[in-house]
């Protein structure tokens, strides 16, 4: 009886009654985290003045909740490391307070030969496991180089969807999202985008928006149209009007991200040349107003 009697207490509490402010608050608000991509430290991390562990440290150091781990900074790439080591740094993302937010892999399913097709698949399917071990929800991937002399881009967009469909399926039955990214590669527009995703027809499979990869239209046009699809992101400093590379407008970014359901992780990455431990931080110290 006094445990009934207290169940109905806290039933009858405000914190734990239906709050209508509250629950405008849940169904309404984006929860939006900032993460880094690893690529913002390509060049010393291929030079090896700086490790995928001392890239972890800095995120911790300079305000990320995550790190977008790309999978060819790992030793050994394109095989998979051992799981003592991707369990090496799990453990330290747990130990520094870190997350991933996803990982990625460099595969190209542009070939007219199915078995080389077959073999990118199985690249990616190699990586799937490994960003389960290490944690990850979403596996980066692509489609491949923009076009093959003698086919068309619906006919090497039928491969693309038929590699992606089998790599979704295996990545499903482990929990992982694999997300396409436009890379102003062979797929280069929102349409394009589009058209591949809802052939894939798979909640485990979305896109990673690249901001800087719409080349051939509006840019932000493009964005608004693809952001129902996004799994994850790539936020850069700037943006494309054409072949002219301006700077991004944040504020209108965010407007479309809010005003969107996207919720979950927002990697920056940097690409102008010089140190990334002043370059990643000027453009952190932009993007983070508009995070809350």
């Amino acid at each position: 009886m006094q445990r009934r009697s207290a169940l109905a207490y806290l039933l009858a509490s405000p914190v734990l009654t239906a709050n209508p402010k509250l629950h405008l608050a849940s169904a309404t608000g984006k929860r939006l985290k900032i993460s880094l991509n690893a690529y913002s430290f390509n060049a010393p991390l291929m030079a090896h003045t700086v490790s995928v562990e001392q890239m972890m440290d800095f995120c911790v150091h300079n305000g990320f909740e995550g790190l977008d781990l790309t999978c060819y900074y790992l030793p050994g790439y394109p095989q998979v490391p051992s799981d003592d080591y991707l369990f090496s740094l799990k453990r330290k993302m747990h130990e520094i307070g870190l997350e991933l937010s996803g990982t990625g892999c460099r595969n190209d399913f542009v070939f007219a030969n199915k078995s080389d097709r077959e073999r990118e698949i199985q690249l990616v399917k190699n990586w799937v496991d490994a960003t389960a071990k290490l944690g990850a929800p979403v596996l980066r991937v692509f489609a491949g180089k923009s076009e093959l002399p003698g086919y068309t881009w619906g006919q090497i967009s039928n491969w693309v969807v038929d590699a992606l469909k089998e790599c979704t399926d295996y990545a499903s039955k482990k929990g992982i999202i694999i997300g396409i990214q436009n890379h102003n590669d062979f797929i280069k527009t929102a349409d394009q985008v589009i058209d591949i995703l809802q052939r894939v027809n798979s909640p485990w499979c979305g896109l990673i928006l690249d901001v800087g990869s719409f080349r051939e239209k509006e840019v932000y046009a493009e964005i608004e149209k693809t952001i129902p699809y996004a799994v994850n992101w790539q936020l850069k400093e700037t943006i494309f009007a054409g072949k002219t590379e301006i700077p991004i407008d944040l504020k209108k970014t965010f407007d479309l991200i809010r005003a969107s359901n996207y919720r979950g992780y927002i990697p920056i990455e940097t690409l102008r040349k010089g140190d990334p431990n002043s370059i990643v931080p000027e453009f952190l110290a932009q993007v983070k107003p508009y995070l809350f």
